[in-house]
């Protein structure tokens, strides 16, 4: 069922209001049922992707699935991505590329992550899954209040930028997501036994210390906390920086 843009941000605040404190698979199940093929999961394949990959594998293994490919990421992560969709049985993921045309623009020598990570982030994330996006009404992430910063007032499901957006483990920390992976044996992302506990692009990741943040390794040492996908986006946002070149 397809809903206009209008509809969109009540039908987000009745089911935050009826799923807030619901299970994810039961959160699951009313994203499909509302949304049906209008519906995409949006997942990193890192070091905790498996769970909600799972789930979802389980009520609907044809999902759509964005995964960002940035050019930038470790080489365990594109492994991991392979093999877990394999295993799952998920039928339909999707490798998200930046546009040739942004990168022979914005970054051509493929160093603008040592000078502008905001920009960086824009043009091999924001755009290419903004993009798209555009065929969907609603989107599931795997976004949890644990990792703390802007996240530990994150809504069940959210209506953003004229989408709504399920966060069915918005309510779980690290020991239920833990024993769902024990409990379905899933494989672990090869890097979280070095120390990787949230994994993105290799020159921005870093392992973290005992008792530190989940997040401390991503972007250490700047204020930046987030890629840029779940900051809300301005009316006249540029969707292809390089143009017609």
């Amino acid at each position: 069922m397809a809903f206009d843009q209008l509809e969109r941000p009540q039908i987000a605040l009745r089911l935050d209001a009826e799923l807030r404190h619901a299970h994810p698979v039961t959160v699951l199940e009313s994203a499909v049922e509302t949304f049906g093929d209008k519906l995409a999961l949006v997942s990193s394949f890192g070091a905790e992707s498996a769970v909600l990959l799972h789930m979802v594998s389980r009520i609907k293994p044809d999902m759509p699935i964005m995964f960002l490919d940035t050019g930038m990421l470790f080489g365990q992560t594109l492994d991991y991505r392979r093999n877990l969709a394999a295993k799952l049985g998920l039928t339909d993921v999707r490798d998200l590329r930046p546009l040739y045309t942004d990168l022979a623009t914005v970054d051509p020598k493929a160093n603008l992550w040592q000078t502008d990570t905001d920009a960086c982030c824009n043009i091999r994330k924001v755009i290419p899954l903004d993009s798209a996006l555009k065929d969907f009404d609603a989107w599931i992430t795997g976004r949890k209040r644990f990792h703390g910063g802007d996240r530990l007032s994150l809504p069940v499901v959210e209506q953003a930028d004229g989408q709504v957006k399920f966060n069915p483990l918005a309510n779980w920390g690290k020991t239920e997501l833990d024993a769902y992976m024990a409990q379905h044996d899933l494989p672990a992302h090869p890097l979280v036994a070095q120390g990787f506990p949230s994994i993105g692009c290799w020159p921005c990741t870093k392992p973290v210390e005992e008792g530190e943040d989940v997040r401390a390794g991503r972007w250490a040492g700047s204020e930046k906390t987030e890629c840029g996908i779940h900051v809300a986006r301005a009316p006249d946002a540029v969707t292809n920086v390089g143009g017609d070149i």
